[in-house]
């Protein structure tokens, strides 16, 4: 009896020392922090290349990890991009190829904080979603807010808790606020904070057709306590767009653009708002409310003590022109303005380290976040997912060897009319570009962005550039087959 007592007794200790074994490793794998900026230019912070925005915590955080100079959206628009982003699929795999509601298909794509849940995280999505006008939750996530559509900066209206209601303040703030207490109240098992900043995106309004309601004013808000900062800023004059008599599929685009300015003011207000030396102004200060709100969140990490086993990730949705190809509210075009994104990754201090030098200029897709985030987390890479993990790159066990991006954008006629044709295919490799205009007879434009970063000299039809451009488009249409799924 006295043996059967002693062997239960060890049996009654090994159990809690094994349940004690399981949560520690549980808690060991890290957490995880995602920041996507809405409409941010890869070179829109002070480290970035900014020539007078101060963004101290970016900086901070670009020094301590790596900041990537050569990761691109797979689209340059936001619907598209952010179910990229969160699938680790190209838009012609998951069907969120525009700006129209999908708000139906968006509950059903295969997201992989679904994934990060079902191994233990506890998940969270703070702020725009914006693949439908639909606000209510996605599978996938223990806690949700946000907002239908754009959403406002000042005074939004969160969905939270099954119902809609407005909160007073600025928006960058309220949803800091609201991830802030996600970590506290986290603290004890892995998590996964996803934070979808409505910055640097102006007031905006946008209906299920995806067409503009032009009765909202476009402007830029930053927060009360920036306003005015950057006022008597000096904005960098660019060099002006040569200006051609072909019908290029931009220059044609262009003149469309340029007949609905001189017919419709409204138009004229909304075009020439994004080329203005306030806009970049503007957008700067409201930058400064993302970088607080960034070392808000890693104050937070400290304070909880998890930033030492926390992954990282700050970038954006999509990019911008300031006037670059005579362009500037479209976004969708395929030249490095747009389609070129802001990327940092902070590693957790567990893990090993690498610096920037050692890996910036490698090529990354925003397709290749989604695995890179499963990676860190130790859970499997389902076969769905097309982007490729960067963490063996990170860890320093071998660099990425994704020798090509591919960026696809899908034409529509909202909200710009004059962007209607504008459908290409785009891939880099190396220093060189080559886009295919899809609804254009033999249209093609190649780039060697090393020698010309304006995209000023097309080389597709020189004939010295003819072996360069057969051997891109080769890639191009093994690429397109690989984001159809189809090799």
């Amino acid at each position: 009896m006295r043996c059967l007592i002693s062997i239960l007794a060890v049996c009654l200790w090994i159990l809690p020392a094994k349940s004690a074994l399981a949560m520690e490793q549980t808690q060991k794998k890290p957490n995880i922090v995602m920041i996507v900026v809405d409409d941010m230019r890869f070179d829109e912070f002070g480290a970035g290349g900014h020539p007078f925005l101060e963004t101290p915590q970016i900086d901070q955080l670009a020094d301590e990890g790596v900041n990537f100079s050569r990761a691109y959206h797979a689209s340059p628009l936001c619907s598209p991009n952010r179910a990229s982003l969160l699938t680790g699929q190209y838009p012609s795999r998951h069907g969120v190829v525009d700006n129209t509601s999908r708000s139906n298909l968006s509950h059903r794509l295969e997201l992989f904080p679904r994934l990060l849940q079902s191994a233990g995280y506890r998940t969270a999505h703070i702020g725009k979603w914006h693949m439908g006008n639909d606000p209510t939750s996605r599978p996938g996530y223990d806690y949700w807010v946000s907002y239908a559509g754009q959403g406002k900066l000042v005074n939004p209206e969160l969905y939270e808790e099954g119902k809609t209601s407005e909160v007073k303040g600025y928006i960058t703030d309220i949803l800091t606020e609201k991830a802030v207490q996600f970590i506290n109240d986290s603290a004890q098992q892995p998590f996964f904070l996803y934070v979808g900043h409505k910055a640097v995106h102006p007031e905006a309004s946008q209906r299920n057709d995806g067409s503009a309601d032009l009765s909202v004013q476009r402007k830029y808000i930053p927060a009360k306590r920036h306003e005015g900062r950057y006022k008597s800023a000096e904005v960098p004059t660019l060099g002006q767009y040569p200006v051609k008599n072909d019908l290029s599929p931009l220059n044609e685009s262009l003149s469309i653009r340029k007949a609905l300015e001189q017919s419709d003011d409204r138009w004229d207000i909304w075009i020439n708002s994004g080329f203005s030396k306030d806009a970049v102004r503007k957008r700067a200060e409201m930058m400064l409310a993302v970088d607080d709100s960034l070392g808000q969140i890693i104050q937070t990490l400290k304070e909880q003590a998890l930033l030492d086993n926390t992954l990282i990730i700050f970038t954006s949705d999509n990019g911008y022109f300031y006037g670059e190809h005579g362009l500037t509210i479209e976004r969708r075009y395929p030249y490095e303005e747009a389609i070129k994104a802001p990327l940092i990754i902070k590693q957790p201090k567990t893990q090993n380290n690498l610096g920037s030098a050692v890996l910036a200029d490698i090529l990354v897709s925003s397709i290749d976040l989604a695995p890179t985030i499963l990676a860190y987390a130790d859970v499997e890479i389902p076969t769905f997912i097309q982007g490729r993990s960067l963490y063996s790159a990170l860890q320093g066990q071998d660099k990425h060897t994704r020798d090509a991006v591919l960026i696809e954008y899908f034409a529509h006629e909202n909200p710009f009319i004059w962007t209607a044709k504008i459908d290409y295919k785009a891939v880099i490799v190396g220093p060189y570009k080559l886009v295919k205009w899809n609804l254009y007879d033999n249209e093609y434009e190649l780039y060697n962005l090393q020698d010309d970063p304006r995209e000023l000299n097309n080389l597709a039809k020189q004939q010295a550039y003819k072996t360069k451009f057969n051997y891109m488009l080769g890639i191009l249409k093994t690429e397109t087959l690989n984001a159809l799924g189809m090799n």
